[in-house]
């Protein structure tokens, strides 16, 4: 049976951005979750809009009460959350469409108690990739408190909304928020539940939308200069004494100036540089797998396979983003996985749709990876002469083609997969599980048994047609 997530948005006088926010959620390709929307005493329509999506979606509950802060809303919602997994939102962001998917395919896969997946800052019109740890998989606490060390102040590491938590950790350790605190309460609760874990997985995946719109502490909770003084020597002290807890004595001292690079850099957020600079993107370019809507409603054997090639290009983009690849590279990988021999970058172009050029760029860098190489092979000894001529013509063409990489020694050339792609091979079945899984939505066992046996009788007519 799936998992069941609970998904957490306090929402406060959000009316502007909060039907963005829970739409987002509602249209997550993964279903077994509950959305607890906890209102805070909004004083505009929030409530309302609230109210309303839990009248159209029994997924969505809504907890209302006084106004008290977003630390104690988070509280209130986790005394009510019933899912494995626990999962957070700001009302005014909003999730990429496999965010949740990606978060318990990971978490269950590496058997972690706690995804870190990357994100994407939005300032105005623009916005920009955001990760820190660098290679994608599995980490022990001590790595990623290292990862931690080297940027301590990062968003990356201080938020909860690009986590992942484990319900039963939380509630064995009975961990919530602290509502004295508020600056980098979510830091503190990191950290706390960092101290019980084993295990950290590190998703390059962006899948969630920060609005750069938040106020500073001062401004936005009116809090005097010297409480905050107070506030943020209490979490220096906090994040110190993680460290000790972490290293024995002999070890710590030799990092001790590295944790002492939080009391100097505290929680900022980084800079959405505009769009002319690099890594920098408008808002709606930053995913390759555009889709025309009038092209989504439409009727059509040219619109369906324009449709299908789409949704199998969306879970081919999350395989590049987290093995940082490129969609060719991706592509052409896919391709050389189905087990034919490919011998040159012409035919790879005619199985791909992509041009000669990018499939030439994509096995260079394929190649420069150690993804793939070229090897020599022994050429096939020929037919024999009893063979049918029909048969003979066909391998005659097939040499044709071959041209170039034929060698006068009666060898030739072809593309393998090393070892080293594994991880991609992966993710791409489960991808492929994912596209099917999509397919197959909301079919019974009978009409899925149905539908493969025509759609195998209708790949053998196509087959039979193109052999002719």
């Amino acid at each position: 049976m799936e998992p069941y997530v609970s998904i957490i948005v306090p929402v406060y006088n959000a009316e502007s951005y909060l039907e963005r926010c829970i739409g987002s959620v509602l249209a997550q390709e993964y279903k077994n979750f509950e959305l607890i929307l906890v209102d805070d005493g909004s004083r505009d329509t929030s409530a309302a809009i609230c109210d309303k999506y839990a009248a159209q979606d029994e997924r969505v509950r809504v907890i209302h009460k006084e106004n008290s802060g977003v630390s104690d809303s988070r509280n209130l919602a986790l005394e009510q959350a019933r899912g494995d997994y626990l999962q957070f939102l700001d009302a005014d962001d909003w999730l990429t469409p496999e965010a949740t998917k990606l978060f318990v395919q990971c978490a269950e896969k590496s058997g972690c108690d706690m995804v870190i997946a990357d994100f994407y800052r939005v300032a105005g019109e623009n916005l920009s990739h955001k990760g820190d740890i660098e290679k994608e998989g599995l980490l022990t606490r001590e790595e990623f408190a290292n990862f931690m060390m080297e940027n301590p102040a990062d968003f990356y590491y201080g938020v909860l909304w690009n986590k992942f938590y484990r319900r039963e950790l939380v509630e064995r350790q009975k961990l919530r928020m602290d509502p004295a605190i508020s600056w980098c309460e979510d830091f503190i609760f990191n950290l706390e539940y960092i101290r019980h874990c084993k295990t950290i997985y590190a998703l390059q995946v962006p899948v969630y939308y920060y609005v750069k719109t938040k106020g500073s502490l001062v401004n936005s909770q009116g809090a005097s200069i010297n409480n905050t003084i107070r506030m943020k020597l209490n979490v220096f002290e906090y994040y110190h004494q993680f460290y000790k807890e972490l290293y024995d004595e002999e070890s710590y001292d030799t990092i001790r100036f590295q944790v002492h690079k939080f009391f100097v850099t505290y929680a900022k957020d980084g800079f959405v540089p505009p769009s002319l600079l690099p890594g920098s993107v408008k808002l709606g370019q930053e995913r390759q797998s555009f889709c025309l809507p009038e092209a989504v409603e439409g009727d059509g054997l040219a619109l369906e396979r324009y449709r299908y090639r789409k949704l199998w290009g969306r879970y081919c983009e999350v395989v590049s983003l987290k093995n940082d690849m490129t969609l060719e590279e991706v592509m052409v990988l896919l391709y050389l996985n189905q087990g034919i021999d490919i011998v040159d970058a012409e035919q790879l172009s005619d199985l791909t749709g992509l041009t000669k050029r990018n499939v030439g760029s994509a096995l260079q860098r394929l190649g420069k990876r150690g993804l793939v190489k070229r090897e020599t092979v022994k050429k096939e000894k020929p037919e024999k002469k009893e063979e049918k001529k029909e048969k003979q013509e066909k391998r005659e063409k097939a040499e044709k083609r071959e041209k170039a990489e034929n060698r006068q020694d009666g060898r030739k050339r072809r593309y393998v997969i090393l070892p080293e792609a594994a991880p991609v091979l992966y993710d791409l079945e489960q991808a492929e599980s994912d596209f099917m899984a999509v397919r197959y939505r909301n079919f019974s066992e009978k009409e899925k048994e149905h539908y493969e046996g025509s759609a195998k009788k209708m790949s053998e007519n196509v087959k039979n047609v193109l052999r002719s």
